[in-house]
């Protein structure tokens, strides 16, 4: 929404500045918008620097800002084809292929499997 400001001076010489209620409203959503967002981004920082979260390693991380999923990304980072982690895992290509995609969801023992075919930790998948 675009806010258009009236100015007027008050009788004492300051500027004053005139909204309808509606910018006000959005204004004020706005704000309590970026006050969640800073809340979060606050609580994320001290769950680092309390060591509570790990941080990705920056190869997936930039793998995922490209588009992979998760999974994908941690299978790219380790090198491993699909075929693969078939082969390690006794799961199916195309299942594989379903997890990463997002059209499945795995139970915890399948991303456990996963988690060990790719030497990962399984909190890192979730799990």
């Amino acid at each position: 929404m675009a806010i258009n400001p009236q100015f007027i001076k008050a009788p004492d010489g300051s500027e004053l500045v005139v909204i309808t209620r509606a910018e006000f409203d959005a204004l004020v959503n706005r704000f309590d918008e970026d006050e969640e967002e800073a809340a979060i981004f606050d609580a994320r920082i001290a769950e680092l620097r309390a060591n509570e979260a790990e941080t990705l390693p920056q190869e997936i991380t930039q793998l995922m800002l490209n588009g992979d999923s998760l999974l994908k990304a941690l299978r790219k980072w380790r090198d491993q084809t699909q075929l693969c982690l078939e082969s390690k895992t006794g799961l199916s290509q195309s299942y594989i292929s379903d997890l990463e995609s997002g059209k499945k969801q795995g139970t915890p023992e399948t991303l456990r499997k996963i988690a060990a075919a790719l030497q990962i930790e399984p909190k890192w998948l979730g799990v």
